[in-house]
């Protein structure tokens, strides 16, 4: 495992052999972050953010610039998964940098039109967000809907102004104060 320090915040970063494991977004300290991420690994070993895989720090840092960021090549390791939330999570890598999608479009698009709560319980439990981009799914109103990173709905809020698609309040992450907003494409 590694921390990255970006522009929106410490981020933990977890891998296996396989594939990234686990994705903690910003706490309101890097101490915070590291406490997330580490409840949820045994037996792990820190490293540099460089030994993170796929370029995953870079990615990182360019991501939390505002430069529209692919993850597709990032290779993810979640283990053995139910059939219906390997679908949602299939579906939720479809959408890319500024779009978005809602609970029951997703549910739609795995063949479940009556799944949205399980879609929605899927968002809930992503342990790695921004590869799997649950703060791009919205509610069928087009309002944020939940978030349940650190910051909650006002993260998500603030990772959809970062791509361009913002809401009335462009709240912080925990842990940046002020800092602008510079939008790479």
């Amino acid at each position: 495992h590694t921390f990255v320090d970006t522009a929106i915040g410490c981020i933990g970063i977890a891998w296996s052999g396989t594939g990234v494991v686990r994705l903690q977004l910003p706490g309101a300290s890097p101490e915070e972050t590291r406490q997330r991420l580490l409840r949820r690994l045994t037996g792990s070993t820190e490293a540099g953010p460089e030994a993170a895989p796929f370029g995953l720090a870079g990615l990182l840092r360019r991501y939390a610039q505002g430069e529209a960021v692919d993850f597709d090549g990032v290779a993810i390791d979640l283990g053995d998964l139910p059939a219906q939330r390997q679908a949602i999570y299939a579906e939720l890598r479809k959408i890319g940098w500024g779009a978005t999608s809602t609970y029951g479009e997703i549910a739609r698009r795995i063949g479940q039109p009556g799944a949205a709560r399980a879609v929605g319980g899927a968002m809930g439990s992503n342990p790695v967000p921004l590869i799997l981009p649950c703060h791009r799914v919205l509610a069928s109103n087009q309002r944020p809907g939940g978030f349940s990173a650190p910051g909650g709905v006002d993260a998500k809020a603030r990772l959809l102004a970062l791509e361009g698609r913002g809401f009335q309040a462009t709240p912080l992450l925990p842990g940046l104060l002020d800092a602008p907003i510079a939008r790479r494409r």
